[in-house]
C-alpha cells in the first residue's frame, strides 16, 4: 500500500500565498516524478508542476513565476509554494507520484485525495 496525503490548502485573498505539501508513505522502494495537478469545477484536471527525482522542474505557463515546486527525497515529500494567487487558481489540488514498491517492480502512479484552494477577489 502507498498513500499520498496533501495538506496546506485553504482560503486566501488574491495576491496572497499558500504552501501545499504532500507526503508519500507506505511500501515504497523509490519515488520517481512527483506532480501537482488541479481541477476547477466543471473543468478537466490539469498539470500544474512536475519535479523529477533529480530535481528537474517543469511548470505550466499559467503558474510560471508564481509557483515553485520542490521535493525532499529523504522524506518522500513534494511541496508547492504558491505566490501571487489569483481567483482563477481556485481548484482542488492533487499530488501525484510515480512509485516503485520494490527493486523488482515497475513504477505505478498514485494520487492523493486532493486539497481545496480558494482564492477570493
Amino acid at each position: 500500500q502507498v498513500q499520498l496525503v496533501e495538506s496546506g490548502g485553504g482560503l486566501v485573498q488574491a495576491g496572497g500565498s499558500l504552501r501545499l505539501s504532500c507526503v508519500a508513505s507506505g511500501s515504497i522502494f523509490s519515488v520517481g516524478a512527483m506532480d501537482w495537478y488541479r481541477q476547477a469545477p466543471g473543468k478537466q484536471r490539469e498539470l500544474v508542476a512536475d519535479i523529477t527525482s533529480g530535481g528537474t522542474t517543469w511548470y505550466a505557463d499559467f503558474v510560471k513565476g508564481r509557483f515553485t515546486i520542490s521535493r525532499d527525497n529523504a522524506n518522500n515529500t513534494v511541496s508547492l509554494q504558491m505566490n501571487s494567487l489569483k481567483p482563477e487558481d481556485t481548484a482542488v489540488y492533487y499530488c501525484k507520484a510515480d512509485v516503485r514498491r520494490s527493486r523488482f517492480s515497475a513504477f505505478n502512479v498514485y494520487w492523493g485525495q486532493g486539497t481545496q484552494v480558494t482564492v477570493s477577489s
